[in-house]
């Protein structure tokens, strides 16, 4: 999408970088002329991440493990990163926790966990950082991976939904008041982009079966990662120097189709349709 080394210079952090979209965004950093810091708790799945995209693109990768639960680890890997690359230009907000269940049936435990990964892990992240930018005087750029029922809610993913609104309303709060710091915040809303392992925690075979998601997306098909990397790496680019405090949904039309009270009609045949205006036309 963006021109060649449209990101070259930049070191940035995806936490969650290891897997998933947080790896396909992260390789496209990469392939723009990017530096990457990759984190997540499982430190050899980081170094084999980090080989395969350091192959793939010719970049460099800096893998550095991380619980950002916890204050001090995320303290460390910005440490380390400013001592491989010199300083952070953004940070990926991506590392997520989530997974279907009627509330009822969750432990106070379980709703902890998710709250923890997503809405702490983002602000421990994101005060962190962003201490350190305003400290040295240096701008940043923070993009954050939240879902569309950030604001719409929905159940059955209530600690997700609770965590990933006060993700959002992070971003707008500090996109008003570090601006001043020339720090921008975004974030992406992302539709369903299948990855290995979530996807089949989130869509198990069963479920799938009876709620297809593909059905409720009008353009009738699942996102491409790299159309993700797209948005990700033009809001993490100065391209977007004047996008701030936005919140950029990507996909396929999923949530306004699921937010209209008639919506549901798109599942009448086009033979009842006939029969329901030859009534109206009997009426006149």
């Amino acid at each position: 999408m963006l021109k060649e080394n449209s990101l070259k210079g930049k070191n940035i952090i995806v936490t969650g970088g290891g897997t998933g979209l947080g790896k396909s965004m992260g390789k496209y950093f990469l392939e723009l002329g990017a530096n990457l810091i990759i984190t997540s708790r499982k430190l050899e799945v980081l170094e084999k991440s980090a080989d395969e995209l350091e192959k793939e693109t010719g970049g460099k990768v800096l893998p550095v493990a991380c619980d950002i639960r916890k204050y001090d680890e995320i303290l460390n890997v910005i440490e380390q990163s400013e001592s491989k690359f010199g300083q952070i230009h953004g940070v990926l907000n991506n590392a997520a926790g989530n997974f279907i269940s009627p509330t009822e049936r969750l432990s106070h435990r379980a709703f902890d966990i998710v709250v923890d990964i997503v809405l702490r892990g983002t602000y421990n992240f994101t005060l962190a950082t962003g201490k350190n930018w305003i400290e040295k005087k240096q701008p940043g750029t923070f993009l954050n991976i939240v879902t569309t029922y950030a604001w719409t809610g929905s159940g059955y993913v209530v600690p997700s939904a609770c965590a990933k609104a006060g993700v959002l309303s992070l971003i707008r709060s500090l996109a008003a008041e570090w601006a001043k710091y020339k720090i921008r915040s975004n974030a992406i809303a992302p539709g369903p982009f299948p990855t290995e392992g979530a996807w089949e925690r989130l869509f198990p075979a069963d479920v799938a079966e009876k709620i297809d998601p593909l059905k409720r997306i009008p353009l009738k098909r699942f996102g491409d990662h790299q159309e993700l990397a797209n948005l990700a790496a033009y809001l993490m680019s100065d391209y977007s120097a004047y996008v701030n405090g936005e919140v950029v949904t990507i996909d396929g039309g999923e949530w306004i189709n699921g937010a209209g009270e008639f919506n549901g009609l798109e599942a009448v045949p086009q033979e009842m349709w006939d029969k329901l205006e030859k009534m109206r036309s009997r009426k006149k």
